[in-house]
């Protein structure tokens, strides 16, 4: 039972990844679609260009991020948690997807994991160690105050980004921040590849060593190929419905502000990954630094309602998700300790 739930987890794993890329593959070009600084399929390629070196030069963040993360049960029990975490965060992602909804799938897998976990408690299994902590140093505190951060990041960056550019004329300045934008969108996709790559490919070890395959001191080639291979394939047949909301439904942006908002999140996705390994969502991040840029204008137009839904989402994401893997959780449990 062991090997069939590992094979399990590593397919929707698989899933999770392909779903990530084609949800998220909106965050990194939704501004510049928008602005007219790049075509869709020219930017579509770009995001799964450097989505894919994103995950793959991510391998030793993986480790630190694993080993300072949680540590599951081993055997089928451990295995049947992260496939009911894995289900119910793409059930959700789907979900949000076809509303059009950006969602973040971090919050979703912790959620998830939650959920799954308590189950296993509740019908006598053994719990995630490590949890306690870790939730709120290293995943609730990051996810909570990126957005805040981006916000207000963004929201104060644009008058010095516009001061510099106080001198010329708003055509040359158009023209000119949407060739930046086309490097800064790289720089969101590069981001991404290395915060949401290193989720899925953390589950993947996660799972491996639960199955007790590997010691979890390495991170096998296999996994940051099959991760980088369907987080970019998920990009490349990205849909465009969040796409859509991020850039014509939430509100209008003009190319300056859209590079400010893809730059501070691009920033804040490096240094979230390599420099603190902190979960942060690609998603919140960037909405976040979207609004914030968006409302530093005189007619900025947000649609409130659209920003009410949106938060509304972000709170039940967790809460939905840990339902939905905690249902899960007890239907495995005659199969994992039969």
């Amino acid at each position: 039972m062991t090997v069939v739930f590992l094979v399990l987890v590593v397919g929707l794993a698989s899933g999770f990844a392909f779903l990530n890329g084609f949800r998220d593959v909106s965050n990194a070009v939704a501004l510049s679609t928008r602005t007219r600084a790049l075509t869709p399929s020219v930017a579509v390629l770009l995001a799964g260009v450097f989505s894919f070196l994103g995950v793959m030069l991510s391998g030793s963040f993986i480790l630190a991020f694993t080993q300072s993360w949680v540590t599951l049960p081993s055997g089928a029990g451990g295995l049947s948690m992260l496939a009911s975490a894995l289900v119910a965060s793409i059930l959700w992602g789907i979900y949000g997807w076809w509303r059009g909804i950006p969602l973040s799938s971090t919050n979703a897998l912790v959620g998830g994991l939650i959920g799954a976990g308590t189950a296993s408690v509740l019908v006598g299994g053994d719990s995630i160690r490590g949890f306690d902590g870790v939730i709120l140093a290293q995943v609730v505190l990051p996810l909570l105050l990126s957005p805040v951060i981006a916000f207000v990041g963004a929201y104060l960056l644009v008058w010095p980004v516009t001061w510099a550019a106080r001198y010329s004329q708003p055509n040359v300045v158009n023209s000119r921040f949407r060739r930046a934008q086309a490097v800064s969108a790289a720089a969101v996709a590069f981001g991404h590849g290395l915060q949401d790559g290193q989720r899925t490919a953390a589950v993947i070890v996660l799972a491996v060593v639960a199955a007790g395959l590997t010691g979890g001191d390495a991170v096998p080639l296999w996994v940051l190929l099959l991760t980088a291979v369907m987080l970019t394939a998920g990009t490349l047949f990205g849909g465009w419905r969040i796409s859509h909301t991020l850039g014509y439904k939430l509100l209008r942006v003009d190319p300056l502000r859209g590079f400010v908002a893809q730059t501070l999140t691009s920033v804040m996705l490096f240094i979230g990954a390599i420099g603190l390994h902190l979960p942060l969502s690609t998603t919140h991040t960037l909405t976040s630094a979207v609004l914030g840029a968006g409302t530093n204008q005189r007619f900025a137009g947000t649609n409130r309602r659209l920003v009410r839904r949106i938060l509304f989402f972000w709170v039940a994401t967790p809460v939905v998700a840990a339902a939905a893997a905690f249902v899960l959780e007890l239907a495995f449990s005659p199969l994992v300790r039969r």
